[in-house]
């Protein structure tokens, strides 16, 4: 490394590091590349502070070194020198100041975080926020750093501190008439690329845009210019900022082409400070431009960015939503371990949380066409929320929508809909689980049903037998799945009639038995039906099969997916089990029977979703056709 010339000056000083310390410095020192920017937005954070506490200082006193200066930080890159300079115009520190906050760091802090470097528990970027050590990221790309400052205080002398981030640091004397502190980062030979001024406003538009104060940035020779915006639009009353602006920063954030379907602006002082501007995307996906893949939103303390992709501020299922998040009661030393145990990040999530189930509940109740284009892209994060956040079950719940028996492909309904047009009879709401559309309109499940005029709600995505383990109850009904072989069903006048059909008992019961030996331990067994009307079969669960809700998820993500036993039921009064009946009883070995029957098992799983091949189909579909056309020609 670079060596310091130490001035030989009255009052120089060569001071030993703790050891803890020299470990930091030397993780950091060898650091991953990747995370070498956030240095600069280390020392701006630390910049930005200094000037706050001078700003409140003037307001009562003006007996200080430079009262008038403009509050600001400046930073100049020098390629051919291969150093960064970054002052500002502070409130300084004296010698004990420098030594207080650059010379130790708490010693549980220290060794907390280089427990958790050495474990690999997190990044680098959070480690260096949560413990609190973060002028020394510095030394991810300095061979040599010097900081010189004076002290706000009008009898203070200057001092410079300097180290290579070996074992030791120096405190010397310095000549200074401006308040405040600079920093003089001589860089590394791999670290040369932020000697340049365009990197180094990159950094600063990335981390540091909406610090209060400007940042100026030059070359060495070059014109300086203000790099960061300052005016966070999330800290602007929401009176004030127009619609094109939201649009503008959303798309900024997100390289989202489209404008966001709903944009919350959330400025709160009570319980907790939160300055948040949230936007919900108009489609859940954005396009070949959306660079972001990791979910999160931006999260500020203060203006100052301290965590990128925060995780934790929003349920899981909210994680489609994108945006910034903001509060001055935050520590600019919050990490992602850190969260489950701080009370304001907690006050934070809740506070957020609440505000945009109000205002997707004001958006369905007011504007039912645009929240029907959220449901229909997003409402699937929702139906997750259900089946894992109790806490917000009802808030959830009340945002649902479905399709029924009623309303068909072409609209939506909410359950307290549903239960408002519920016949008087009806004790329960009643749903069906398909594939699509499409096969759960053919479903077997409803031939009861749609006889007695009785209304039924889709549920065609895969998550919805998820979702429906715990959506059991809805003011006072029960859900139930209508393939539930114990289900309780409401007296009506219009039942299947067995009595009618023109086969005998004992011809039916001939049937039955063929069933059970040809289909085998395939099904827990067969029986007639006391629902079917118009379907010739169906397969329901057994009473006591608690996750048959989940079976098309788990054939969806199981490598090794059995398929559950059902009980199969038969329709006595359709034709073609009244055909099959007879075929037995005027020949046993009819062996057309049987590729029927297995074919019909066949149809059921594919009408439940759950056929694990619906291609292993071809071959007996095949066999069925060459029997028919055979005795066709034979005519």
């Amino acid at each position: 490394m670079t060596e310091i010339n130490i001035p030989t000056v009255p009052g120089a000083e060569s001071l030993e590091y703790r050891t803890e310390v020299k470990q930091l410095l030397d993780i950091l020192a060898h650091s991953l590349y990747t995370d070498r920017e956030i240095f600069l937005r280390e020392l701006l954070s630390n910049a930005s502070d200094a000037l706050n506490r001078i700003q409140f200082e003037l307001l009562t006193n003006h007996d200080v070194v430079d009262p008038d200066a403009e509050l600001a930080i400046r930073i100049k890159a020098d390629s051919e020198a291969k150093t960064i300079t970054i002052s500002d115009s502070g409130i300084g520190m004296n010698r004990d100041d420098l030594v207080q906050n650059l010379g130790t760091i708490a010693h549980s802090g220290a060794k907390t975080f280089l427990q958790n470097a050495g474990e690999g528990q997190s990044t680098l970027e959070e480690i260096i926020g949560q413990f609190g050590v973060g002028f020394y990221s510095v030394f991810m790309v300095a061979a040599e750093v010097s900081v010189t400052s004076r002290s706000y205080r009008l009898d203070d002398q200057a001092w410079t501190w300097s180290s290579t981030g070996d074992s030791k640091f120096t405190l010397t004397p310095a000549e200074r008439e401006a308040r405040g502190t600079t920093i003089e980062i001589k860089l590394k030979d791999d670290a040369l690329e932020f000697a340049n001024s365009w990197r180094l406003e990159q950094i600063i538009k990335k981390h540091s845009d909406y610090v209060s104060f400007p940042i100026y940035v030059k070359e060495k020779e070059g014109e300086e210019k203000i790099a960061n915006r300052r005016t966070a639009l999330w800290r602007q009353s929401p009176s004030s900022v127009k619609s094109e602006e939201y649009e503008e920063f959303y798309k900024q954030i997100t390289f989202d082409s489209e404008a966001p379907l709903l944009t919350v602006h959330m400025v709160a002082d009570a319980p907790v400070s939160v300055r948040a501007l949230l936007f919900i995307p108009a489609k859940r996906e954005r396009g070949m431009m959306r660079m972001q893949t990791e979910h999160g939103l931006r999260l500020y303390s203060r203006k100052i960015l301290i965590q990128e992709h925060n995780k934790d501020l929003l349920p899981e299922y909210f994680r489609f939503i994108d945006g910034v998040v903001d509060s001055e009661d935050l520590p600019l030393n919050v990490s992602r371990e850190m969260v489950q145990s701080n009370p304001v990040m907690r006050q934070m999530k809740r506070a957020l949380t609440n505000r945009i189930f109000r205002d997707l509940k004001t958006m369905a109740e007011q504007d039912a066409e645009k929240y029907l284009r959220f449901w229909q892209e997003l409402g699937a994060f929702l139906k997750e929320g259900v089946a894992t956040d109790t806490g917000n079950h009802d808030s959830l719940i009340d945002l649902l929508r479905f399709q029924s028996t009623t309303t068909g492909a072409d609209a939506w309904i909410s359950l307290k809909q549903y239960k408002e047009r519920m016949k008087d009879e009806q004790k329960a709401i009643y749903y069906v689980l398909g594939e699509d559309m499409k096969s759960v309109a053919r479903s077997p499940h409803l031939d009861y049903f749609l006889a007695n005029n009785i209304e039924v709600l889709y549920l065609v995505d895969p998550i919805d037998g998820y979702m429906t383990t715990m959506l059991r109850e809805y003011d006072g009904k029960t859900l139930q799945n209508i393939d539930d072989a114990g289900l309780e069903l409401p007296e009506t006048d219009k039942k299947p009639d067995s009595e009618s059909a023109s086969v005998t008992q004992t011809d039916f019961d001939q049937l039955i038995e063929r069933f059970k030996t040809v289909l085998a331990d395939r099904v827990t067994g067969v029986r007639e039906s006391k629902q079917l009307v118009n379907s010739p079969c169906r397969l329901v669960s057994p009473e006591d099969s608690f996750d048959r809700d989940l079976q098309r998820i788990r054939r969806l993500t199981e490598q090794n997916y059995e398929l559950p036993k059902k009980l199969l039921e038969l329709n006595r009064s359709h034709p073609l089990i009244t055909n099959l009946t007879q075929m037995i009883a005027h020949s046993t070995e009819a062996p057309l029977v049987d590729a029927a029957i297995s074919q019909l098992y066949d149809n059921a799983l594919l009408l439940e979703g759950i056929h694990p091949n619906p291609a292993d189909m071809v071959a007996q579909i095949q066999t069925l056709m060459e029997t028919a056309i055979a005795a066709k020609v034979k005519e």
